[in-house]
């Protein structure tokens, strides 16, 4: 079965008590759980995590590279400071999918620079979690062929 890793950068487990108004009331644990829903769903597992370290973030998208079928990516906060990020999805070598749950061009300006971008199949923002089940269910039917 081809695993879809799932990786969710800083403050994103506080999902749902931080700043509700731009990132509304669902937790991570919503994430996840409707994350392995779709995966039922495609017939794929998923490989779900969280960190707030960048080298944390950069091992597991090194590791992921030749034993996933793709990545789905929330940066958040890395999105645009993280070059080390880029060079380690530049390495992946399958299709990434970055998810914002918030569009980011509404935001500030300094947040509408990504860096994942330049790596990315394709980017995904502005529609809360649902962002995450469109990635899931476009990388699962890439990796069906």
């Amino acid at each position: 079965m081809d695993t879809i890793l799932i990786i969710n950068g800083p403050n994103l487990d506080m999902l749902g008590t931080r700043q509700p108004e731009v990132y509304g009331y669902d937790t991570l644990a919503d994430v996840e759980a409707l994350c392995q829903r779709i995966a039922k769903d495609e017939g794929v597992a998923i490989d779900f995590r969280q960190s707030d370290s960048e080298a944390e973030i950069m091992g597991w998208i090194k590791k992921g590279r030749g034993t996933t079928a793709g990545l789905i990516l929330n940066p958040a906060g890395f999105t645009s400071t993280s070059i080390a990020i880029l060079d380690a999805l530049l390495i992946y070598e399958r299709p990434i999918i970055e998810v914002h749950i918030s569009p980011l061009f509404r935001r500030d300006e300094f947040r509408h620079l990504s860096y994942p971008s330049k790596a990315a199949s394709a980017k995904i923002e502005g529609f809360g979690i649902r962002g995450y089940e469109f990635a899931l269910r476009k990388l699962a039917e890439w990796a069906r062929g």
